[in-house]
């Protein structure tokens, strides 16, 4: 069982924010919440309330002073996805060839169920992927939190929210033993052929595909995955939990942590920050 139950957000690294909000409220239609110049940060939250920051790496400046202490940055080209409705991915591949976006669609079902990923880069080379899933919530696996709805706004994606993060890991062994005892996360498959790892967000595991509306975090060693893919270094993500008993896993773990009352953030060894937010 998980006591990691929902993606929550992601932090990207970038170079230039006007160029990153112009493309995530143009392309995606999400809202911009917060954008301070001075200190290189912007934040777009998804109609369902996930979140996605953008921070640019600027010296002797830390993008959230709270932070500060723990080395949170950024993540760097992190492979992510978003979710869109089933019977949305035709209209999805217009609105990206109306943009001047290169994609590739893959098939990542088998012969009885096709479920397609469109794969795509960000200006700061983010690897991005759209999915389609379910969004009825008396679905059984629908997730904690639910899908929102997608932007009505002309030519851009009907985005829904969140589905994944992969992340890079240099000791490939060594990290599927420490998430799940150290946060709680549940492992729910490996890949034999490759270092390539799925724990899925929610209390209960199970398959990922056949549109399923989940969401899943990803862990693999430094390769280059699907579409030229790779995993995000130094990442700061975050997930709904339980909060105290990440919180008890965290402490008996020794990790480097911050504690509020409605939030974890901790610093991982592997580099990356994982912030664990009351679900409320």
């Amino acid at each position: 069982m998980s006591q990691v139950l929902d993606l929550a957000g992601l932090t990207l690294e970038v170079t230039n924010l006007e160029r990153a909000q112009v493309f995530y409220t143009g392309l995606f239609g999400l809202e911009l919440v917060l954008k301070d110049e001075a200190a290189g940060t912007l934040e777009f939250h998804f109609a369902n309330g996930q979140h996605l920051r953008c921070w640019m790496p600027i010296t002797k400046q830390v993008s959230d002073p709270r932070l500060a202490q723990l080395g949170a940055r950024g993540g760097t080209h992190v492979h992510f996805a978003m979710q869109i409705p089933v019977g949305t991915r035709g209209a999805a591949k217009r609105v990206l060839d109306a943009h001047g976006l290169t994609w590739t669609e893959i098939d990542l079902g088998d012969e009885d169920f096709h479920d397609y990923g469109l794969y795509f880069f960000d200006p700061f080379g983010h690897g991005l992927e759209l999915r389609e899933v379910v969004t009825d919530q008396s679905d059984p696996r629908a997730p904690v939190i639910a899908p929102g709805l997608p932007s009505d706004q002309p030519q851009t994606l009907s985005v829904i929210g969140l589905r994944e993060v992969a992340l890079a890991f240099t000791d490939f062994e060594a990290m599927l033993k420490h998430l799940p005892r150290a946060y709680g996360f549940a492992l729910h498959k490996r890949q034999s052929e490759r270092n390539f790892a799925q724990f899925t967000l929610a209390a209960a595991s199970e398959d990922d595909g056949k549109h399923t509306p989940r969401r899943w975090l990803y862990a693999w060693d430094p390769q280059v995955g699907l579409a030229q893919m790779l995993g995000g270094e130094h990442a700061l993500v975050s997930f709904y939990a339980d909060l105290g008993a990440v919180t008890a896993l965290v402490v008996a773990a020794g990790l480097a942590h911050l504690r509020d009352a409605h939030r974890l953030t901790v610093r991982d060894p592997s580099g990356h920050v994982f912030e664990f937010l009351e679900l409320r």
